[in-house]
């Protein structure tokens, strides 16, 4: 299971606030921009609490994007973006680039990424897959050439492999 990180500019999530907890009533009214790129896995996540904080502060413009982890922490790195949704953590080269530009940042966990293996129920002839062989479906390299199930397994039968998932983080 891969760590999904919220990578956040801490100044930003510090600097809202100003509820009344009595009345719950808004004592002040912030505005702005917020901007949240980054891993498609976590951008479901990161458009509810958008909208829930949207729901809170109305002045406040929130965007969300879907750049992938990389699109998006190259982003965040040139001070693009507020908070970068990504499936990783920083890379090394990734938080010097951020260093350089005097970014500073905080990374949290919020959530773990899971994978699904689903057959459907009208196959009769799968009864198991091994991680072997979905990396033989799914690695880089199968792209154009492993095509059939039997490039899989020999006894399975020569039938076309559809494959679907997330885009490319």
């Amino acid at each position: 299971m891969k760590k999904i990180l919220f990578i956040v500019a801490a100044t930003i999530l510090a600097s809202c606030g100003g509820n009344n907890s009595k009345t719950n009533e808004s004592t002040e009214v912030i505005s702005g921009t917020i901007n949240i790129d980054g891993s498609s896995t976590v951008y479901p996540i990161s458009e509810a609490v958008a909208e829930e904080f949207r729901a809170e502060a109305p002045e406040v413009k929130v965007t969300v994007g879907l750049s992938g982890t990389g699109g998006g922490f190259k982003k965040f790195s040139r001070g693009e973006t507020d908070i970068n949704d990504a499936s990783r953590p920083i890379k090394s080269e990734e938080a010097e680039q951020c260093k350089l530009n005097s970014i500073d940042f905080v990374e949290l966990e919020v959530a773990y990424d899971g994978l699904v293996v689903a057959v459907n129920p009208s196959n009769d002839w799968v009864k198991e897959i091994t991680v072997a062989e979905l990396k033989k479906i799914w690695e880089p390299e199968a792209q154009d050439k492993i095509k059939y199930w039997n490039q899989v397994r020999p006894e399975w039968p020569k039938e076309e492999i559809h494959l679907y998932g997330a885009g490319v983080e």
